[in-house]
């Protein structure tokens, strides 16, 4: 079938060909994290080549916020689905990642053989101050966005409290406060539907656009396919780590981070930023795969790289193989350990996408769908300012002191194991964000090269790449 007969076939006059440069387009624009990813799928798909209307790119989002994984990559697929069925959702959310697996194994390479060279540690010294103030950044932007009234920043303040201080674990967290939202928004209340939208709506882009508003033909749930659509995605997911778990064991390094990725894939809501504190907690204190501060080198990375910012967990797999390695060459290993890690971290996603679009399509315009959108979205600014006040106390402090009474405890910093010049750095950095409006790649750059030169200057001393 050549281009124009498959274009055709599709209702929209889009051929698959005319889709994978569009596709691999984006996919090379994707850095800025989550915010940066969706505003350049926007522009691109709703505005320039108005592929798909206002509305239902925001109703196509709605529902990526409310999975588990990476919001923008799984906004690629669904509207890859739309457009071309299946292969157009596995092209759009497979082209969106590629480019972010490249670049971080190449970076992690570097990371390993190079990271004890002190001039390469200055550089990622540097790099950890902008990165925290990135993440301060996206507090405030999710912030001011999701938290419009007195409900849903109670909402963030006890997901925060909860979180921070009681330990409560993230996917209680947001089963709550998805609960809380849906009654919220089948009662009407309000103060649930305030912030559930990333935009306004703009009438002509639902008119022109090339999709229309109908539900196309393979958009409609059927039973078979739904059962076939789990069956494949379940046995692509599921057979890898069996497999691991039957001929390795569950002790070896593959199989845990096989087992923990799957499961990190199940409970990251909220993207990214949501998650990490705690994949950084189970990877340095419960198996040792990485320094704490080698998680902010790793976000680092993946903040300079294009793709999702969940491909820091890429790093952490190719860390923990290269440090236990096995029979295999180290290099060897630690390439098969960020490959798995990327392998049960996205593949779920597509899983995600193929079986529960269909019947999402049919929801459009359901007021607790949005009611639980806005009140999840509000809980995970609690949560990622939790992540904000870890990533400062390992990054500025080199030791914390655990502070505990009954069911309240949290690591707090030891004052006198301050670095002066990561305060300096991260204020420098914040200020630059915040005040001067400086772009994310430039401050991240800026402060790498920071580092390097306080380094040079005999400034700081730096025996290791944490």
């Amino acid at each position: 079938m050549d281009a124009h007969v498959e274009a055709k076939a599709h209702g929209h006059g889009i051929s698959m060909s005319e889709a994978f440069w569009v596709w691999l387009r984006i996919a090379a624009l994707s850095f800025g994290g989550p915010a940066g990813q969706i505003a350049v799928m926007h522009r691109i798909l709703v505005e320039e080549k108005r592929w798909i209307s206002e509305s239902r790119f925001l109703h196509a989002l709605n529902y990526c916020m409310l999975l588990p994984g990476p919001e923008a990559q799984q906004l690629a697929t669904y509207i890859g689905w739309l457009m071309h069925r299946t292969l157009g959702g596995i092209v759009a959310g497979g082209l969106f990642i590629v480019p972010g697996v490249i670049s971080i194994m190449a970076l992690s390479y570097v990371y390993a053989l190079l990271g004890n060279v002190s001039l390469i540690a200055a550089f990622f010294f540097g790099l950890k101050a902008a990165v925290l103030a990135i993440v301060i950044q996206a507090v405030v932007r999710v912030g001011r966005r999701a938290l419009k009234n007195r409900t849903m920043q109670i909402l963030a303040a006890a997901a925060f409290i909860g979180i921070f201080f009681f330990a409560v674990p993230f996917p209680i967290i947001v089963l709550a406060a998805g609960v809380i939202g849906f009654w919220g928004g089948r009662s009407n209340f309000a103060d649930f539907f305030s912030g559930t939208g990333h935009g306004t709506a703009k009438d002509q882009a639902d008119q022109d656009s090339l999709l229309g508003d109908e539900l196309p033909e393979h958009a409609r749930p059927r039973m078979r396919e739904t059962l076939k659509v789990t069956s494949v995605w379940l046995l692509l997911w599921l057979i890898p780590v069996a497999w691991l778990l039957a001929t390795l064991g569950p002790d070896n390094v593959f199989s845990q981070i096989a087992i923990f990725f799957s499961k990190m894939a199940m409970v990251t809501f909220g993207g990214a930023y949501a998650v990490l504190a705690y994949v950084a907690q189970q990877a340095v204190e419960n198996y040792g795969w990485l320094k704490p501060g080698e998680m902010l080198d790793g976000l680092g990375m993946a903040e300079t790289t294009p793709g999702p910012l969940v491909m820091v967990l890429q790093f952490v797999g190719f860390m923990g193989a290269y440090r236990a390695p096995g029979s295999l060459p180290p290099l060897l290993a630690a390439t098969l350990g960020g490959l798995l890690a990327t392998w049960v971290t996205f593949i779920p996603c597509f899983l995600w996408i193929f079986l529960g679009a269909p019947f999402i399509e049919r929801l459009r315009g359901n007021k607790a769908l949005a009611g639980a959108l806005s009140a999840i979205t509000a809980a995970v600014v609690g949560v990622i300012l939790n992540l904000a006040i870890w990533f400062a106390i390992h990054s500025i402090f080199h030791a914390t002191v655990p502070v505990q009474w009954l069911a309240f405890s949290f690591d707090a910093p030891a004052l006198t194991s301050i670095d002066p010049w990561a305060l300096v750095l991260s204020v420098a950095a914040a200020f630059a964000i915040f005040r001067l409006n400086a772009g994310m790649l430039t401050t991240l750059a800026i402060c790498s090269l920071a580092g390097i030169g306080l380094h040079l200057a005999g400034l700081i001393h730096i025996g290791g790449g944490s």
